[in-house]
């Protein structure tokens, strides 16, 4: 079903705020924060949130993180993400169980390998993996033993261990091969029970798939560019879904959706300044 009937060019970072109970999405394209009934502009690119405590966001823009106030819409910065780079922006993020925020950069024109994927953490912002296309699919296990990623074109969703801190130790392996196939992964989430639910670019779903990469099932929506998903609602089994009207014609395109699910959602974790 439609969740809201605002049309977004790029939909993205979808945010569940579990002391709010809240659903909070950006317009990247259209440099805007959303919820239900209300926005915020922006003059720069943003794309991903977590959140830090009942009235403040940490959200990703195209040249920082910035810390922001929900209930006066103020923002100030954190830390410069790529600042001295005007060529890209911000793109997929997630907080880790740790209390990390991982945020991926990526050229504003799709440039093969501009951008990088960092992660956030008491104070510090320290790049993570570089020569990245479109970073996506960034989420985590709830041990927080485990982080996901992707860089969209590969068509390969990886995996990585992480230590007590969150940080990652040794290379990323191959999780879920997509490669030959029509799906390309964008943002991605796991659900309590360790399932991975990726949403598909160009096809309009989202897929789920179990701890060892095999497919469970999928959801479909009216939207072609299905972007990414997040698990909310009171029980955290509705799964959200935004989307992308940019370059397509059509009422649905843009929208942001919802499905009532049979999966649990782990709560969004609080980022720790």
């Amino acid at each position: 079903m439609i969740y809201d009937n605002t049309q977004c060019q790029l939909g993205e970072g979808p945010l569940w705020h579990p002391l709010r109970k809240q659903l909070f999405w950006f317009d990247i394209l259209g440099k805007r924060l959303l919820t239900k009934g209300q926005n915020w502009q922006f003059d720069e690119y943003v794309s991903a949130a977590g959140w830090l405590d009942e009235s403040s966001l940490i959200i990703a823009t195209s040249t920082a993180l910035r810390h922001f106030d929900i209930t006066t819409g103020e923002h100030r910065p954190i830390i410069p993400l790529e600042a001295d780079n005007p060529a890209t922006r911000s793109n997929d993020g997630r907080a880790d169980p740790q209390g990390g925020f991982w945020i991926g950069t990526m050229g504003i024109n799709a440039e093969k390998g501009a951008g990088a994927i960092y992660r956030y953490y008491k104070g510090a912002l320290r790049q993570l993996f570089a020569s990245i296309t479109i970073s996506n699919a960034i989420c985590f296990t709830a041990d927080g033993q485990t982080a996901y990623f992707t860089d969209t074109p590969t068509q390969k969703i990886m995996r990585v261990a992480l230590d007590k801190d969150g940080w990652p130790i040794g290379e990323p392996a191959l999780h879920i091969d997509l490669q030959g196939t029509n799906f390309r992964p964008d943002g991605a989430v796991l659900d309590a029970a360790g399932n991975l639910w990726n949403a598909q670019w160009g096809v309009g779903r989202i897929a789920g798939y179990d701890p060892k990469g095999n497919f469970l099932e999928s959801f479909c929506f009216a939207a072609q560019q299905t972007s990414c998903p997040a698990f909310g609602g009171d029980d955290l089994r509705t799964l959200f879904c935004t989307s992308a009207a940019v370059g397509l014609n059509g009422p649905e395109q843009g929208k942001t959706f919802a499905v009532e699910t049979q999966y649990t959602g782990q709560a969004e974790h609080q980022v720790i300044l």
